[in-house]
């Protein structure tokens, strides 16, 4: 289904047999309540007549319609794609709900996208419905209500850590908006006293392979960073706020009783919120539409329903692990991440043994020397390479961003002495979340394959177009 073509009967029908392959695709506004809700609501089925559909949460809102308390729109999964057009203005709702223009503007945005603002304008519109300013607001007013709903936050701190500038013009737009107080959702819902964490649900579209994907990233954790195991995953967090960082810890599980991650974030994090957030989208792949993904993929993905992509949650992070794999075992790769971490990152105090330390930023690598980095047990080659990331990271060159031109950012990457073409593509496939990625001269992918030249594997690859990084994540996963 594309955007801002929806098809009313279609839309009717999805949200009439409560689809979840549509949730979070567009979301259906009725006239008689003045409300919109997502495609799986399990209130009446209004009539058809009273019926209007829109292809986001802010098009609702703008068209004056506010969200359902019940099915909460809020908790929609996102959406994927390959389409250069749409993952431009994907990209821009990613930095939107990074927190980005809290501290910038639409100009600022389309320049790390390397855009013009005016295209941004462009493509925003045809994708969402609306100016990248409204659907910031309403991305601010649907965290608030996030947080007024399922934490117990004081209103004065919600305010500020949706982005609002004043207590006064939170409350202002909200009522406008919602026709309801702050105070009215917090006293209905009555929270109970502030913990030590904020818990929350990210929806995703089912089936979801978690277990798969706990596993994988397990194999992976960086010591001290990230710890996982089939039923959790753990992490420590620094992010910018105003100039200042803010450090942390994440965890996050299979909700029990619906399909979503529950997320806990420490409340340290309470500034970063839609970041945190945001990256955890990413970093769990839950854009995915597996529907979508199994169509192409046929039988290679049968054995495994709901397969996703690890993505990152920070993209430097995954380009020096990436860099550290390179032509060493996954369990190699991961003990080397390990020591560059304790030697680069910082210390940090948790609740758990396991998250020690949190991972260095390009700034504090690209001030490093290559004797420093070679202690960790790397080549010189190696440290050289890893300089070079962080200084081209540090210095803008380079934007490990999802939705940037992928094409441009590859051939950025592979410019850097020691990135070939694996690398990249593995930067690609988990950092800058490209779908289509596909490291084929990966030695597990030919072995999977049963193939020896990688120029025949990129050819019978062709086929998986454009879900070749799902293809990936399958082939590895036959080989276990």
């Amino acid at each position: 289904m594309r955007r801002m073509t929806l098809d009313t009967n279609t839309c009717y029908r999805a949200m009439s047999a409560r689809d979840s392959r549509f949730d979070g695709r567009f979301f259906v506004a009725v006239s008689s309540t003045r409300i919109y809700c997502r495609p799986i609501c399990t209130v009446k089925r209004p009539k058809r007549e009273n019926c209007a559909f829109y292809p986001s949460a802010a098009a609702a809102e703008s068209a004056g319609y506010r969200p359902c308390l019940r099915c909460r729109p809020e908790l929609a999964p996102g959406n994927s794609s390959v389409d250069a057009v749409r993952r431009i203005a994907q990209g821009a709702a990613r930095l939107i709900e990074d927190g980005t223009l809290d501290a910038a503007d639409v100009e600022t945005i389309a320049t790390r996208l390397g855009i013009t603002d005016r295209h941004l304008r462009r493509v925003f519109q045809t994708e969402f419905g609306v100016s990248p300013v409204a659907f910031v607001q309403t991305q601010r007013l649907l965290l608030a209500k996030r947080l007024l709903t399922d934490t117990a936050l004081p209103v004065t701190e919600i305010a500020f850590a949706s982005g609002f500038g004043s207590v006064r013009r939170f409350n202002a737009l909200f009522k406008e908006r919602y026709r309801l107080s702050p105070k009215g959702i917090r006293k209905a819902v009555r929270p109970s006293a502030l913990p030590d964490a904020l818990t929350f649900e990210l929806g995703f579209r089912p089936p979801y392979d978690w277990k798969g994907l706990a596993a994988f990233l397990g194999a992976r954790a960086i010591a001290g960073v990230e710890a996982a195991d089939e039923s959790t995953y753990r992490r420590t967090v620094r992010l910018m706020h105003s100039g200042k960082a803010q450090t942390g810890w994440i965890e996050v599980t299979l909700a029990k009783r619906r399909p979503a991650l529950q997320v806990s974030v420490s409340t340290s994090l309470a500034k970063t919120l839609p970041a945190v957030l945001g990256r955890v989208k990413d970093l769990m792949d839950l854009s995915c539409n597996p529907t979508e993904v199994a169509q192409v993929l046929g039988k290679l993905a049968a054995n495994n329903p709901g397969l996703r992509v690890p993505g990152a949650f920070d993209g430097f992070e995954v380009a020096v692990r990436a860099i550290l794999g390179q032509q060493v075992s996954v369990a190699a790769a991961r003990t080397l991440a390990g020591r560059f971490a304790r030697k680069f990152g910082a210390e940090i105090e948790t609740p758990f043994d396991s998250l020690t330390t949190v991972f260095p930023t390009p700034a504090e690598v690209a001030a490093a020397t290559p004797t420093s980095i070679i202690k960790c047990g790397v080549t010189s080659a190696r440290a050289r390479t890893l300089l070079g990331l962080a200084r081209a990271l540090n210095g803008g060159a380079l934007n490990l961003t999802p939705g940037v031109d992928i094409d441009a950012a590859l051939e950025k990457l592979q410019s850097l002495p020691g990135i070939g073409e694996w690398t990249a593509q593995y930067i690609a496939m988990r950092a800058l979340a490209w779908p289509d990625a596909f490291p084929h001269t990966d030695l597990g992918i030919l072995k999977a394959m049963k193939q020896t030249d990688p120029k025949r594997v990129l050819a019978a690859a062709e086929s998986w177009r454009p879900w070749r990084a799902y293809a990936v994540m399958h082939l590895w996963q036959s080989l276990s």
